[in-house]
């Protein structure tokens, strides 16, 4: 195996002047600089990840937990935090808490023992403070982490267009299948689409609301559709708005085993716009999260020079497809 000593013989050069072009030095000439990528090249030389960590005290590697890896709006966040960081010529270290802050803090004090330049959390819950004083930036990615700074979707903006959007179609008895009330996505997402409603029917024609409460997942909300819809048509909701994607497939399903025609007799609408969205039928109107411009931000505060920074949010989009249309045959029924 090729070493720096090989390389420098190669390229002709000191084993210093390697070790700076290695480092990424600006002040190599770039003379100088080419001769030792192409020694590299022609050498297939590949520096020593864990010698480089002893003597700077860090590696190129950024830690990033999940709270479900199973669940596809996080296996597309970690794909975007990858590429991001694959820009950066940084690698990703990927744990998954499973919802447990106990495993979370095992997670962050794994990454320090293998020195990770930094670590991007999507929490498990809110949570108690943590100490902000670590060898390494933490960023809190859609899901805070109490004590370091939080790169987001503006979850209350994002539901307000949902809600503005179940309206316009004409929808008046409306159902809200809310998330864990522990996250802070879960509660903004659930304040933006009521309070978003009670203006509207401040406005306008009044609007009946109906709130239940889920985990994120599918089961949850195939659940609670069933006991929403089991109420004669010109009783039950004409609309269900979700916290989730994965909430408002599973009631997509229970509408399909009742017999529930979507988007004729009920309007269905979720949030995060993941990849299943877009391939169950009919598919799926929702709220999409930015999740490259999410990854690309976390990425970038790692890198920014300071532990500390502000809080960022970013505007989501509403994506209308075929499962949301004008109040039917339920309201009538």
């Amino acid at each position: 195996m090729p070493t720096v000593k090989d390389v420098a013989e190669q390229a002709g050069v000191s084993v210093g002047t390697v070790s700076r072009v290695l480092a990424g030095e600006a002040a190599v000439k770039p003379a100088l600089r080419e001769k030792v990528t192409g020694a590299i090249a022609a050498l297939g030389y590949r520096p020593n990840v864990t010698a480089r960590a002893l003597r700077t005290s860090r590696t190129d590697v950024i830690g990033l937990i999940v709270p479900d890896i199973t669940n596809p709006f996080f296996a597309q966040m970690a794909a975007s935090i990858e590429s991001a960081a694959m820009e950066r010529k940084h690698t990703v270290m990927l744990a998954s808490s499973h919802n447990d802050p106990e495993a979370e803090r095992h997670h962050i004090s794994a990454f320090l023992d293998r020195s990770v330049c930094g670590i991007i959390v999507a929490a498990s819950s809110q949570g108690a403070h943590r100490s902000a004083d670590l060898p390494v930036p933490i960023i809190s990615l859609d899901r805070r982490f109490a004590g370091f700074p939080l790169v987001s979707t503006n979850h209350a903006q994002a539901a307000s267009l949902m809600a503005d959007h179940l309206y316009g179609l004409g929808h008046r008895r409306i159902a809200y299948i809310a998330g864990p009330p522990d996250t802070e996505a879960g509660r903004l997402r659930q304040e933006g689409f009521v309070d978003r409603l009670r203006q509207l029917g401040e406005a306008g024609e009044a609007v009946e609301l109906t709130i239940s409460r889920g985990k994120f997942d599918y089961e949850s909300g195939e659940m609670i559709a069933r006991e929403l819809l089991s109420l004669a048509p010109g009783k039950r909701v004409t609309a269900i708005a979700a916290a989730s994607d994965q909430q408002a497939i599973g009631a997509l399903r229970a509408a399909s085993d009742l017999k529930i025609d979507v988007p004729r007799e009920l309007s269905l609408a979720g949030f995060d716009d993941i990849s299943l969205a877009k391939l169950v039928v009919p598919r799926l109107t929702t709220v999409r999260q930015p999740v490259e411009k999410l990854a690309m931000r976390a990425v970038a505060l790692l890198f920014g020079g300071s532990f500390v920074a502000k809080d960022e949010m970013i505007d989501g989009s509403l994506i209308v497809r075929g499962s949301t249309g004008p109040r039917g045959a339920i309201e009538t029924g």
